[in-house]
């Protein structure tokens, strides 16, 4: 008799036995052993409704009563978590996103993506659920660098910069800069093998840079331009110093490229790697009073109805980073005031104003425009 046959059997039996509870146990345990997970999901509900007292086909749970809809809830859900962990186990991980999704615990579906071995065939769905999903994006990200280079994954923090919240994409950030630049340096290893004598590995890659004569003679270039580019924008966020040195080195090296290689960028960075490097290197404590200097010039003087907000707020997050907050103040209420629709680089005038512990500026802006939620909102802050 076959294993078919015989669960058939087994199912019969259990009914003579033990009626409808004993055929529901031995056909979960059956589904369990044969590793069908969908199924045994199903099993599962028609057990639960049979222990609560409910027709096993039962839907409407708008019918019950508080304590037994709550019970079938805990239970339903519980039986979500056994049929995600195990095809999470399997390496199904869109069937096993299913069923974790409705639990709401990211930590759970994380610990579980990282006990995964990335093969080919569950990569992509792993990075979708990560990244896509919100699970873990720093970790969905680490696999796209990993697994597929640099060209996707800048391509995929670009596109998804509306999605992730400001401390992911800046942990994602952080690792594009680092691989990068990682990148670059073993290209420039590579490049002068036969010059081995003129490359050293001691002090910043930019020192390094500096000190080797013809490195871009002849129109050469040591990583693609458009990686480069897209990265030294996206790095305009990180805060933290380390990846901000990386940054700053990439700069350097961008801005020594031939003509051809050079990116225009958006005011205030339409000298693309000069000016990124100067808001990079004064956010470490670098060049500080030229990097005002030049940020203030470019947010007073463009015109932010017809070139949008970018510089002002670029001046605002400096000013920020400097600690000079009622100077910051000062640039977001005038902005506010004026009605302008920002990008959210910078932080907002409330920000601000709670960072710096004092909410006047934002009362009379908000009284200025009308705004009464606003102000009481900046009316109740502590």
């Amino acid at each position: 008799m076959t294993d078919s046959e015989d669960i058939f059997r087994q199912l019969q039996q259990a009914g003579d036995q033990g009626g409808t509870a004993a055929v529901l146990e031995r056909l979960t345990s059956h589904l369990q052993q044969q590793g069908k997970y969908l199924e045994l999901f199903e099993a599962r509900k028609m057990q639960i409704r049979h222990r609560l007292g409910l027709p096993i086909d039962y839907q409407d749970a708008g019918e019950l009563d508080e304590q037994t809809g709550r019970r079938l809830e805990e239970a339903l859900l519980g039986a979500c978590r056994e049929a995600g962990e195990a095809l999470m186990a399997a390496g199904q991980v869109r069937e096993a996103w299913m069923y974790l999704r409705p639990l709401g615990d990211r930590a759970l579906v994380a610990r579980l993506l990282r006990e995964l071995q990335p093969e080919q065939e569950n990569i992509e769905a792993m990075i979708e659920v990560a990244f896509h999903e919100g699970v873990d994006v720093p970790l969905g990200f680490r696999w796209v660098l990993e697994h597929f280079g640099t060209c996707h994954a800048v391509t995929i923090l670009e596109s998804s910069s509306q999605h992730i919240t400001r401390e992911d994409q800046r942990r994602a950030v952080d690792m594009l800069v680092t691989h990068l630049h990682a990148e670059l340096e073993q290209n420039l290893r590579a490049s002068l093998a036969k010059r081995p004598d003129t490359w050293s590995d001691h002090g910043t890659l930019a020192e390094r840079i500096a000190r080797v004569d013809g490195l871009f003679d002849d129109h050469a270039y040591h990583i693609d331009g458009s990686h480069l580019a897209s990265t030294v924008r996206a790095a305009r966020l990180l805060r933290d110093a380390a990846p901000l040195r990386l940054a700053a080195d990439l700069t350097e090296y961008g801005r020594r490229l031939a003509p051809e290689f050079q990116f225009g960028g958006e005011e205030p960075f339409a000298d693309f790697y000069p000016s990124h490097g100067l808001f990079f290197q004064a956010s470490l404590g670098e060049r500080v009073q030229e990097a005002v200097e030049f940020f203030r010039h470019k947010a007073q003087t463009l015109d932010a109805g017809q070139s949008g907000t970018l510089a002002r707020e670029v001046y605002i997050e400096l000013l920020a980073r400097l600690g000079r907050l009622e100077e910051a103040i000062d640039i977001a209420a005038q902005t506010l005031r004026d009605g302008l629709p920002c990008l959210g680089f910078a932080p907002t005038l409330f920000q601000l104003s709670k960072q710096a512990g004092d909410f006047r500026r934002l009362r009379a802006v908000c009284q200025a425009n009308n705004d009464p939620l606003g102000y009481a909102i900046a009316l109740v802050q502590p």
